[in-house]
């Protein structure tokens, strides 16, 4: 884990959520836009606390649990983001899919690559298990295509979208996916996703119930706050794309990075610590999240509301993606630290960021 206390609460992590509910109140209900940026600076900070809480909460329950308790956070928050900002403001149908697909794209190449760097120069000999990273890809890549690029392919609905019994379908689909991922990881091969025994994994001390449970209703709190303040701040931010004149992608890369923020941290600090395993749990671990739990909770919303959901990429995007999942078969059945992998994956994510600002 990340270094969380296990013996008490940090004042901060504690304050933050308050401060969070305070702010959306007296800021974001009246709609003080030119306050905005006081709410993204409490927003990031409640998703560093409600991170934070949850990994008091994944040491108590212990691995592989604790890498789930992560993921299943990051995860809320993203799909709180996602459907706080497409109820809010201008439709954007594709939201959803710019998030999804940028979270796809930093997992895969930036923070799973980067870790594999820093993991290759600090460490010289890292290692992690091939059947773990294995386990990820053969749920990741299905369930990215199916939702990404499948969409293009068919004719039951028009251009980049599903049909209701289409997307109904994808959504059950991605959902009984990640179910079985989750009984592979917790149960069938619990085995693929624990430490190597020399990876230099430290022992922290198990926090007691009490803090866990009052870590947990923090946590709560914190998820909630990221919740309404970025619905609060959904105008301002939309605002600011359109007025820069940036590609409207940009939004879900915002998303993804405002998401994935804490999960980075951690990952890279683990893999600074020979700690390989750990890194490649939380990258690829959310990258799964996100798509299986994501996207059937904002396809019910949508059709809830009836709004349509554009999923399908562009033809470049399906090539970048395909490339990237070709490289990550090639890079995660090595089982060990790369630097040579590591910088072909940080290339090919700064070639897709390329590519959104000149297609």
């Amino acid at each position: 884990m990340a270094g969380a206390p296990t013996d008490r609460i940090p004042l901060h992590t504690a304050l933050l959520p308050g401060l969070g509910i305070a702010a959306w109140l007296v800021i974001g209900k009246a709609g003080l836009e030119p306050l905005a940026l006081v709410l993204v600076v409490v927003l990031i900070g409640n998703v560093v606390a409600a991170v934070h809480h949850a990994e008091v909460v994944a040491l108590r329950v212990g691995e592989p649990y604790g890498t789930l308790v992560l993921a299943l956070a990051v995860t809320v928050i993203e799909a709180g983001l996602i459907i706080a900002m497409m109820l809010d403001g201008d439709p954007n149908p594709a939201l959803m899919r710019d998030s999804v697909h940028a979270a796809v794209m930093i997992v895969l190449h930036g923070l799973a690559g980067l870790s594999i760097v820093i993991a290759a120069v600090r460490n010289r000999q890292s290692e992690y298990r091939v059947e773990g990273a294995s386990a990820f890809l053969a749920v990741l890549i299905p369930m990215a295509v199916l939702v990404l690029i499948v969409p293009n392919h068919l004719t039951s609905a028009p251009g980049a979208y599903y049909s209701l019994l289409q997307l109904g379908f994808v959504s059950v689909a991605c959902l009984v996916l990640y179910v079985a991922f989750l009984l592979t990881q917790t149960r069938w091969h619990r085995d693929y996703f624990l430490p190597l025994a020399d990876d230099g994994e430290q022992e922290h001390a198990r926090p007691t119930g009490r803090l866990a449970l009052a870590s947990f209703g923090l946590m709560l709190v914190a998820l909630f706050c990221v919740v309404v303040l970025a619905k609060s701040i959904a105008p301002a931010l939309q605002g600011g794309v359109v007025a820069l004149g940036a590609p409207v992608a940009i939004m879900g890369v915002i998303i993804a990075a405002i998401v994935l923020l804490p999960e980075t941290a951690a990952a890279l600090r683990s893999a600074a610590r020979n700690r390989l395993q750990a890194s490649i749990n939380l990258s690829l671990g959310s990258g799964v999240a996100c798509i299986g739990l994501t996207v059937p909770a904002v396809a019910a919303v949508a059709w809830w509301t009836d709004r349509p959901l554009e999923l399908g990429v562009s033809q470049g995007a399906s090539v970048l993606m395909a490339l990237g999942f070709a490289v990550a078969i090639i890079t995660y059945g090595t089982g060990r630290a790369s630097l040579l992998s590591g910088l072909v994956h940080l290339v090919l994510l700064a070639t897709w960021i390329f590519t959104i600002f000149a297609p």
